[in-house]
């Protein structure tokens, strides 16, 4: 179930116009989708009080897409300073901002404590001497390790560079104490587009099992703990939906048990990337040439500097031929793109209608991580953004890149070292 009908039927009538308006590649994304995801979240987990969604700046940092998360009351989670930066140009407070970065920088660290600061979610423990100005709400990012299996795209927890280990999880608020802090959060992330409701249930179940340890060593109280993200979007037409009922029922009990058990439990947040946006999101490109050798080839004029998922995971994203989407696919193809890298693909021995130059082919899922981890390798540059409205207007929220983007960064002082310096 990529593309929503509802998407689809607004969409795919209005992209011949688009189309000759824009001229492709371009990457659209839906208004309505995302405002409509973005309320069913805040209805599933209504029950808990003090919710609040922290959208996943890397996924989209689009300021149109992240003025839509501003207006649904939603913070942002940030881990770089142009992300910051983003989000503060918004009007975000710094509760409204979760620092959430790893290997980071004494720049970044003084970045984030400017303007009032952010909620500070520290990575390690040997970064609670390197926050300059140390705040009184603290963070730290959880890693289970070997007591949690992994997720089947981020891997095993004991295998990722994140978080402190739970042999370090009270000695780092006990010594995050003696700096000051007298606020505190826990936050985790341990799932990629998952699917199987029931791990991000386990996934609130352990949070909260190592909030009571951490309370009951040092007795302090946990204002919120945050699941991180996760929440998975089904990329393949066959796969079924997140269960966001099932799962927001299940999770609201185990706060629910926490409040019982102590007479108080902590506010919960998410962070909620790929789930906000993900579907509401397309790729639309033009076929331009076919080649037939070993395997039949349809090139497109984007590559994979606009999409990469592909590429780097192996990803499959759902493609529909316009104006040929309900006929038989009888033809096998590799659809690629330009750039001198045979990974350059966006469908690998994909079974389509018949494709002629001209053609238009939307790819489906692009709201998240598309344009986001685009590059400019082979001078091959990132294509524009489009943002279709509620009211049914489409309009430009980023430019293409240009060739004078590319040359930019050679624009600069002159600066040489002499030798024997």
């Amino acid at each position: 179930m990529p593309m929503s009908a509802s998407f689809k039927d607004r969409l795919f009538p209005r992209i011949p116009q688009i189309q000759q308006h824009f001229q492709t590649p371009f990457h659209i994304y839906d208004e309505s989708g995302i405002r409509e995801t973005g309320a069913q979240l805040v209805k599933a987990f209504s029950g808990i009080p003090g919710f609040r969604e922290f959208f996943a700046v890397k996924a989209l940092p689009n300021r149109e897409i992240l003025k839509l998360m501003k207006e649904m009351g939603f913070g942002f989670d940030c881990s770089s300073i142009p992300e910051v930066i983003l989000a503060r140009e918004l009007g975000a407070r710094p509760e409204d901002i979760m620092f959430t970065s790893n290997n980071t920088s004494q720049e970044e660290f003084d970045f984030a404590t400017q303007d009032g600061g952010c909620i500070m979610n520290l990575d390690d423990i040997s970064l609670i001497e390197k926050v300059p100005h140390f705040p009184e709400m603290i963070c730290f990012r959880y890693n289970p390790g070997p007591r949690r299996t992994g997720n089947v795209i981020i891997g095993n927890p004991e295998e990722a560079k994140y978080g402190v280990s739970h042999e370090q999880v009270v000695e780092a608020y006990r010594q995050a104490k003696e700096r000051g802090a007298t606020r505190f959060g826990l936050h985790t992330m341990v799932a990629s587009n998952e699917l199987d409701y029931t791990y991000i249930v386990e996934t609130a179940r352990m949070v909260l099992e190592v909030a009571e340890e951490v309370e009951a060593a040092l007795g302090i109280k946990f204002e919120f703990v945050n699941i991180g993200g996760g929440f998975g979007i089904p990329y393949r037409p066959e796969q079924k939906t997140l269960d966001l009922a099932r799962m927001s029922a299940e999770v609201t009990e185990l706060f629910d048990g926490f409040r019982k058990r102590h007479g108080h439990a902590p506010a919960m947040f998410m962070e909620s990337g790929r789930f906000m946006t993900g579907p509401h999101g397309a790729l639309v490109t033009t076929a331009i040439n076919s080649k037939d050798t070993y395997r039949r080839y349809i090139g497109v004029d984007a590559c994979m500097s606009a999409l990469m998922r592909p590429a780097l995971y192996g990803a499959y994203h759902h493609i529909d031929v316009l104006g040929k989407d309900r006929d038989p696919k009888t033809e096998i193809y590799d659809v690629v793109g330009s750039l001198c890298e045979n990974n350059d693909k966006f469908a690998v021995q994909r079974e389509l209608q018949p494709i002629e130059d001209g053609d238009i082919l939307v790819i489906h899922d692009s709201g998240a991580h598309g344009h986001a981890m685009g590059f400019q390798y082979n001078g091959r540059l990132r294509p524009k953004e489009l943002m279709l409205r509620a009211d049914g207007r489409v309009e430009l929220i980023r430019r293409a890149e240009t060739v004078e983007d590319y040359f930019a960064t050679y624009d600069f002082e002159p600066s040489v070292l002499p030798a024997g310096a």
